[in-house]
């Protein structure tokens, strides 16, 4: 079967950007005047804090004017959207782009090709995560009849080559006993492609990032095949920078992780709206926001470099480098949280030392900018049969996993009067076969027996 060469397709991209923007510098100015670049992915959610979030609510702009005021010097901020962390590596490593945001497997080949093209970058803080690796999801079509990965064997699957989606392909893919690069015909697309290649029935499964899944299942579009947390790999999205630029301009620098820090405390003290603020921006639905913003959302917002994710970028470089889309890769010259720890100061260790709370059952009713949360499954499905009309959005946390999904996506389970949530029928197959007299059941049916 043919097959899109990855490395190739990765170094024409970044040989197509130095020859169009050779020797430039994002930051270039004159004495008084100094425009600072950054690149982000604004549908890329889990990196609102140093992107969509940040640039809504103005707080970059506002720590720059201050900057000014000290220096004398007027600050302007260059946004550039993009879809995939790819691009952004190209333009930093072309001098074009100062800071930027992309996931974990990104933020390796961004170090790799920095080093490469004597263009090194650094990894200074941490955006969004999850512990167990459920911000990347498998999904199919809805009427699809594939019950778990084995059955993608000699199928299409489409996903961003180099992305964190990917490396959660691969790695699954291996843990089910199939070979990523034989058993199945990957296509390489962008995550806009992919959903539109998977409703025109042209691949049979799109495995990607944040928040592609979620959107295309509450859209009706797909259904979760593969939950990225049964890997139990930390996942998570990063601020990378250029070396050069953080040396010339650590003010700068200190600035943006200033306002990153208070995009980051506003989300958490604001979820709801927050993720009004990011889907106004990007387009995105609230409640699709939420799921993975929100508060106990699959994603959790904490700048710290927390050293279970440093070992986890440790243990994504064999993938890549077995995809031959980097070499070696030194994790610890590219990880540098000094600026961070210097505006921390000595309350950075709390924030390592700190670990998300458990996602919880919540509705979101209609009219409300806050959501109610229950102690059980159960009782969400009561007050949701209670108010059918009123319900914008219901969230659960899957009963093995903990990942949070749409209750009315989530497959469900009954076993006497206990009603347990899964993100995939092949998680729910596994708790049925462990627990005799456990039944899967509708979601209409699971409504009707809590009513």
């Amino acid at each position: 079967m043919k097959r899109t060469t990855p490395a190739a397709l990765l170094a024409a991209a970044l040989l197509g950007t130095l020859l169009t923007g050779c020797g430039g510098d994002a930051s270039a100015g004159d004495a008084t005047h100094v425009t600072v670049t950054v690149g982000y992915q604004s549908k890329t959610i889990n990196t609102v804090t140093a992107g969509t979030l940040l640039r809504s609510l103005g707080y970059f702009e506002r720590e720059l004017a201050a900057q000014g005021k000290r220096d004398g010097i007027t600050y302007k901020v260059d946004w550039q959207d993009y879809a995939t962390g790819a691009p952004i590596t190209a333009q930093m490593t072309a001098g074009k782009i100062d800071i930027g945001s992309m996931g974990d497997f990104p933020l390796l080949i961004n170090a790799a090709r920095g080093k490469q093209l004597n263009r090194p970058t650094r990894l200074v803080a941490v955006t969004g995560y999850n512990l167990r690796g459920a911000l990347n999801t498998v999904v199919t079509a809805p009427q699809s009849k594939l019950g778990s990965l084995k059955d993608l064997k000699g199928k299409t699957v489409s996903t961003s080559v180099g992305s964190a989606a990917d490396g959660t392909l691969v790695r699954a893919l291996q843990q089910a006993g199939l070979d990523p690069n034989e058993d199945i015909r990957k296509l390489n697309q962008q995550p806009s492609v992919g959903a539109s290649a998977l409703q025109a029935g042209s691949t049979d499964a799109l495995s990607q990032f944040v928040a592609w899944p979620g959107l295309l299942a509450f859209q009706g579009k797909a259904k979760a095949l593969y939950d990225g947390a049964e890997l139990n790999l930390p996942t998570f999205h990063g601020v990378t920078v250029r070396k050069d630029f953080a040396e010339q301009r650590p003010k700068v620098l200190d600035a943006f992780l200033a306002a990153q820090i208070d995009a980051t405390r506003y989300l958490n003290e604001h979820p709801v709206q927050a993720a009004e603020k990011v889907a106004e921006a990007t387009g995105l639905p609230a409640e699709v926001v939420y799921l993975y913003n929100g508060s106990g959302g699959i994603a959790t917002f904490d700048p710290a470099v927390k050293p279970q994710l440093v070992a986890a970028l440790k243990k994504d470089v064999p993938v890549l480098r077995s995809a031959k889309l980097v070499g070696d890769v030194d994790v610890d010259a590219f990880v540098d949280d000094g600026p961070l720890k210097r505006l921390y100061g000595s309350a950075y260790a709390k924030q390592l030392a700190a670990t998300p709370a458990p996602s919880g059952n919540e509705v979101w009713l209609k009219g409300e900018d806050r959501t109610r949360a229950f102690d059980s499954p159960a009782a969400l499905l009561e007050f949701v049969a209670a108010h059918k009309n009123q319900i914008r959005a219901a969230y659960v946390p899957d009963a093995t996993t903990g990942t949070r999904w749409y209750a009315d996506r989530a497959v469900w389970v009954r076993q006497g009067q206990k009603v347990s949530p899964f993100v995939t029928a092949s998680g729910a197959r596994a708790y049925t076969q462990a627990h005799p007299g456990a039944r899967t059941v509708s979601y209409a049916a699971a409504l009707e027996q809590a009513s």
